[in-house]
């Protein structure tokens, strides 16, 4: 990959060369790599597994999935990717309280891995329990792999510290891109089930590199900062234990009634992920011991929480409309050659990789000039762009008949529209919640900026589940006036905003 993340190039993690990158890098990278290698390649198989052999499967499929309807099927995915966001939030409690955070990633390695290849069994009893393990494991990582990369450097000013992140920045991508040309093709024109136990193997390759570098890692990854007390830990096994027992028999009574559906454990899941946000927001704003500042601050976070769980409603349906979209209706050929619709989730993380350097430097550029724009405009302009996606969405929607399948250039073309979006809204928003957090809670924050995907993915699965056919012209439309009416809110409350935000520009 890069120079900086060789053997002969690379530092100590204690940061005694300030001109290289500390050798942990290459572990964090290379572990990063290949779990988001497994997750990217199991997400580009997730939908049309599920549809695969039903009345909403492409002919000529090679059959052998879920045969779920595609409303279902949107449903499972919605919830399965709010669920690992929701899970950043326990997971990052587990390193922080627990574990800490190098135990923590290792444990999250082994429950991503036992997920990947229960879904390599057939049986929808191990397909949901493996996915269950992969969203828990997934949430686990996320939440303190990062944290690990920080640990690396002497604190916020080494100098090495941005282009460290940056190169994991890469790796994330890196894996992304690669799985759905090796995942996706093996599991989607050989067997399923290969394709999911290739995910486990790559995260087992993952944590196997995490494991063979883990000294080359920092003394503070084994820290656990904020360790629970006896009595805490006592109680808090207690409630779970109560809770699980609760879960445990309503459940047991649902199943022997005969009563029991899938929607029996999708509702509540989607209806967690979007009450927990809610509720996380309450509870921080009902803090008396937040100053007035921080208190004017956390209103002007929620109007950018509320607009980025819009944003994600839309842009995660990549993995799902979109999806199915490319497996039925696109004629997934160009020039002659033929690919399969899982190729098709590589576009993103390709347009990042090319993109991000692109749009880093010109807000470097604009704000020498003194001309780059505020948070408010980029993330109005992130709102109108994914809204304006579903409106060329719209388009190949209405031409594609049963017999008449699409250019493929029209799918390349709203990735690319989704993704300049993406640029606009996901790392500003990172940067504005370090900013706009309150010191009291300022480790939870990005745990909470995670649950607005959280909430904009219940809500796709919800209004799945409620009967909105998410692939159709009326709900593509609707999603799109939304978005596009939500940047144009934000854009006319832009003073309003900038009064709460106090000093964050």
């Amino acid at each position: 990959m890069a120079p900086s993340l060789t053997n002969e190039t690379v530092g100590t993690a204690s940061g005694t060369s300030h001109s290289r990158q500390p050798r942990g890098l290459a572990t964090l990278f290379m572990t990063e790599m290949w779990e988001r290698f497994s997750y990217y390649g199991m997400r580009a198989l997730l939908v049309v597994y599920l549809i695969s052999g039903g009345p909403d499967s492409a002919a000529g499929s090679q059959g052998g999935g879920l045969a779920m309807k595609m409303a279902t099927a949107t449903a499972v995915y919605s919830v399965y990717v709010g669920m690992v966001y929701l899970m950043a939030m326990p997971g990052g409690w587990l390193g922080d309280r627990v574990w800490g955070a190098r135990k923590t990633v290792t444990v999250a390695g082994v429950v991503i891995m036992s997920g990947h290849f229960l879904l390599a069994l057939p049986g929808q009893g191990m397909f949901f329990s493996g996915l269950a393990l992969v969203a828990v494991g997934s949430g686990m990582l996320k939440a303190n792999i990062s944290t690990m990369v920080g640990h690396l450097y002497d604190g916020p000013a080494d100098p090495r510290r941005d282009s460290g992140f940056t190169l994991f920045y890469v790796g994330i991508n890196l894996g992304a891109f690669v799985a759905p040309f090796v995942i996706g093709t093996v599991g989607q024109e050989f067997n399923w089930h290969l394709g999911f136990a290739l995910a486990g193997v790559g995260m087992a390759l993952g944590l196997l590199q995490f494991l063979l570098g883990t000294r080359h890692l920092s003394a503070k990854s084994d820290v656990v900062p904020n360790p629970l007390s006896p009595q805490e830990r006592s109680k808090l096994l207690a409630t779970a234990a109560a809770v699980a027992g609760v879960v445990a028999l309503f459940y047991t009574g649902v199943v022997m009634a005969g009563a029991f559906t899938l929607e029996w454990a999708l509702l509540p899941l989607s209806l967690a992920g979007l009450l927990i946000p809610v509720g996380v927001l309450v509870r921080i704003k009902r803090d008396k011991e937040l100053s007035d500042t921080e208190q004017a601050r956390m209103n002007g976070y929620i109007w950018f929480f509320v607009a980025a769980a819009v944003f994600w409603m839309i842009y995660d349906q990549g993995g799902s409309t979109l999806a199915t979209f490319a497996e039925g209706k696109s004629a997934n050929t160009l020039l002659g050659f033929g690919f399969p619709s899982t190729w098709f989730q590589s576009l993103n993380p390709l347009f990042v990789l090319a993109l991000a350097p692109l749009f880093a430097s010109l807000w470097i550029g604009l704000a020498r000039r003194d001309r780059e724009p505020s948070t408010v405009v980029k993330f109005g302009l992130a709102l109108v762009l994914v809204g304006a996606s579903f409106l060329v969405f719209a388009v190949p929607l209405a031409v594609a008949g049963p017999d008449e399948k699409v250019s493929p250039m029209w799918l390349v073309a709203i990735y690319l529209v989704q993704t300049v979006a993406e640029l606009c809204l996901s790392p500003v928003g990172l940067s504005l919640t370090t900013k706009m957090a309150p010191a009291k809670y300022g480790s939870q924050m990005m745990g909470v900026w995670f649950l607005a995907v959280t909430a904009g993915d219940c809500v796709a699965g919800l209004l799945s589940m409620t009967g909105v056919n998410l692939n159709g012209t009326p709900a593509i439309v609707g999603q799109a006036a939304l978005a596009v009416l939500a940047g144009v809110a934000i854009h006319l409350g832009r003073r309003t905003v900038r009064s709460l935000m106090g000093d964050v520009r």
